[in-house]
């Protein structure tokens, strides 16, 4: 006698049924991607902070040591001359653990004749920052090439926007042969900025200082392509605007990063704050310029973000 079996059908999902899940798949992808992002970008701004932080002490164990904050840039006498420029990082660092490096550096030549301003070093460059963790050529007017230097995703405040990154001296804590001590910043050291963010993808700074001869030019995502700034802004800001661009200047001497709406900056007291973006003139930017100060004797609003 022969059995018949019963087909039945085999389990599975209909083309229909797979373009709903796929579709679902795709939406979720889609609701998640901006919180993954955020997530990410709070981790390399808490590394910036961290970065900044052991700036921040490190300023202040220099100045236990030598009674003194470093200079915003060492210059010889002739004004028109920057050399040897050894800017306030390269003297931080024996206190940014970095000692055998500062050995093989003399403060006394100009910092361009020297291969140790080539040292790539981490707590220079901000995670967030679009930056090439290699030397890059820093260049004079007539784009002929000074020397190659590491990059650095962080600037010194030489003060307001009366303070010029090249001038003889500011109004804030460093600048040229600026010798400052915490007692002359009668404004307070947790109100006055010290250090903070200035995005290398839209300023090319360094951290060993102002090589003589030399300009600063814009970073791959700065839209004033064109501009250029003295040899001091490549290590020197003023408080002015933060991440501006509408600046024909290119904002190059001011404060700017790549994190969302605003910038980290060190304060006196070593303290790490993030500081919103100031793109329009008001309070905020007057209030920025009261914390560039170190005896301004300024009231200051908050502008955390």
């Amino acid at each position: 006698m022969t059995s018949t079996r019963t087909l039945r059908p085999i389990a599975g999902f209909t083309l229909v049924e797979l373009l709903v899940v796929i579709a679902i798949i795709g939406i979720l992808v889609v609701l998640l991607l901006p919180a993954i992002q955020a997530a990410r970008e709070a981790a390399r701004r808490t590394q910036c902070t961290n970065n900044l932080k052991q700036i921040g002490l490190a300023l202040q164990n220099y100045s236990d040591a030598k009674k003194t904050l470093p200079p915003g840039y060492s210059a010889e006498s002739d004004p028109n001359s920057t050399s040897p420029g050894w800017g306030w990082a390269a003297h931080l660092l024996p206190h940014l653990e970095e000692a055998s490096i500062s050995q093989q550096i003399n403060l006394a030549k100009p910092l361009e004749t020297q291969p140790a301003i080539q040292m790539v070093l981490s707590v220079f460059l901000c995670p967030s920052d679009q930056v090439v963790a290699a030397p890059f050529d820093v260049m004079d007017e007539e784009l002929s090439v000074i020397c190659s230097a590491a990059p650095s995703s962080y600037a010194a405040t030489v003060g307001d926007d009366a303070s010029d990154v090249d001038a003889v001296t500011g109004n804030g804590t460093f600048y040229r042969n600026s010798k400052t001590r915490f007692k002359d910043i009668t404004d307070g050291l947790s109100k006055t900025t010290f250090v903070g963010d200035r995005a290398w993808s839209d300023t090319h700074g360094m951290w060993a200082g102002a090589p003589n001869k030399a300009v600063a030019r814009p970073g791959e995502l700065n839209p004033w392509q064109t501009a250029t700034a003295p040899a001091p802004c490549l290590t020197l800001v003023h408080n002015n605007w933060i991440n501006i661009k509408s600046d024909s200047d290119g904002g190059l001497d001011d404060f700017s990063s790549k994190h969302t709406d605003g910038v980290n900056l060190t304060f006196g007291d070593g303290s790490v704050r993030f500081i919103r973006s100031i793109t329009t003139d008001g309070q905020d930017r007057l209030d920025f310029w009261a914390m560039g100060t170190r005896a301004g004797n300024e009231i200051v609003e908050e502008l955390e973000q």
